[in-house]
């Protein structure tokens, strides 16, 4: 349902939508977590050999990738609602093949499961880009930011969830490491129940509604006045100069978003900086649990250190909305180009097993990801058309997700052969990268404005 435009309260529309995806997002946080905490330590115990432990990881985050294909080409055609509970629909299937792969003991089975289980994190990738849709320009950061925040509670507590998980795994006569997946079977039940009955009116059609009123508004006010030779009076004339970013397009296709980007070079600056940082985080966080388990840390004391790990990626998210709205998203990408390469030294020079080091690292690695999302899905949010949003977003999570999938094969693949520390060290480099293209923006912002 979309409402016409004289019926829209834009400001009150906006608050209801926020709430509501804020409430989607704490529970498929749940869910996503408590696969992400055991998913290294399922993926070895299934196929017998640390070598593939970073697989299981890999092919959920692989899956987000390819998974935000579909999603976004439903989105365009048929809004929000559709595309964010088609993504929930596919995690949950994800996380029942988790469960029967643990069961039987199939690792191609579990691979494939995570690969589903994607789906969770592209539907809570896409939210946050329907917490801007409604957005005024002047809050767009704070309220997407407001949207990844809520991510904090579930995904705080899904880590924590683990020791419970064996306790209900014992119960349920599964194997230990599975319980955790049963709650990630509730969490996207409940999400998806939320988005079905609460996402009303949709957001990003109600978007195209208030787009194509202004559009009319405007053909009124800019048809040309000129003289009428005949009556001595005026004559109004259309003005048929419309541009081609004011035609409708609902075409969330992979081909769209870069054919944008390719006329869009602040598009690609954002992309850069978003699939950047997932692959410094992926690569890092996906191996620590592996780099605990070295020094004989405790599946509790894993799960805790993911879980300030995850407390840095969203909870710190709505002052770095606030900073962008005020400062600007090349800043802000700076500043996370910055903090991601310090909590990769710092991670590299961590000892195996449980550390403070370790865990100050993990928190700050998550911090910079967070700067670097915020910024990123700000600043492309703000350099497209509403018509152009679903297929540029789409590319972007698409590019967001290959980079922290090569980042996951990679990472096992270093650790197997040089080790954790230089794993990170070699993050740090790529944080380096980030600071570089933040910085490209801000000089190529100054020459604009001269």
């Amino acid at each position: 349902m979309v409402l016409a435009p004289a019926q829209l309260d834009r400001a009150a529309l906006q608050r209801r939508v926020v709430r509501t995806l804020v409430g989607s997002q704490i529970l498929s946080g749940v869910g996503m977590a408590c696969g992400i905490a055991v998913g290294a330590l399922l993926a070895e115990d299934l196929s017998g050999t640390e070598a593939l432990a970073g697989v299981g990881t890999t092919a959920q985050v692989l899956g987000t990738a390819l998974l935000t294909i579909p999603v976004a080409r439903a989105t365009a055609a048929r809004g929000r609602r559709v595309g964010l509970r088609w993504g929930l629909a596919v995690a949950f299937l994800g996380a029942s093949l988790v469960l029967v792969a643990a069961v039987v003991r199939s690792f191609p089975l579990f691979v494939a499961g995570m690969f589903l289980f994607g789906g969770g994190t592209t539907a809570n990738n896409q939210t946050r880009y329907a917490a801007a849709d409604l957005a005024a320009p002047a809050r767009r950061g704070r309220d997407l930011s407001i949207v990844v925040w809520a991510t904090t509670i579930g995904s705080v507590a899904g880590p924590n969830l683990v020791g419970p998980g064996k306790a209900l795994a014992h119960t349920l006569g599964l194997p230990e490491l599975s319980g955790t997946f049963v709650f990630s079977l509730v969490g996207f039940v409940l999400a998806w129940l939320v988005v079905d009955r609460l996402l009303r009116p949709d957001p990003l059609l109600t978007a195209r509604a208030l787009d194509a009123a202004d559009r009319d508004e405007r053909s009124a006010v800019s048809a040309d006045v000129v003289a009428d030779p005949t009556s001595g009076g005026v004559a109004a004339v259309p003005n048929h100069d419309v541009p081609d970013h004011d035609v409708p397009n609902h075409d969330g296709s992979m081909r769209r978003g870069l054919a944008v980007v390719r006329r869009n070079p602040r598009a690609l600056q954002a992309m850069l900086v978003m699939a950047l940082g997932h692959l410094v985080m992926v690569s890092v966080m996906v191996m620590t649990p592996i780099h605990m388990q070295h020094g004989h840390a405790e599946l509790e004391v894993i799960g805790f250190v993911i879980s300030v790990h995850i407390l840095g990626m969203f909870a710190l998210s709505p002052l770095v909305g606030a900073a962008v709205d005020r400062w600007g998203a090349p800043p802000v990408a700076m500043a996370g180009g910055v903090v991601l390469t310090l909590a990769s030294l710092l991670a590299s020079r961590s000892q195996a097993g449980w550390s403070g080091l370790l865990l100050v690292a993990l928190f700050l690695l998550g911090v910079g990801w967070s700067c670097t999302l915020v910024s990123g899905s700000t600043l492309l949010t703000s350099v497209v058309a509403t018509d152009e949003r679903p297929a540029t977003q789409g590319l972007a999570d698409v590019l967001m997700g290959l980079a922290g999938a090569g980042g996951g094969v990679a990472a096992g693949v270093v650790v197997g052969s040089l080790g954790y520390s230089a794993l990170a060290s070699g993050s740090a480099a790529v944080g380096v990268v980030i600071l570089v293209v933040g910085a490209a923006r801000v000089r190529q912002a100054g020459a604009d404005v001269s």
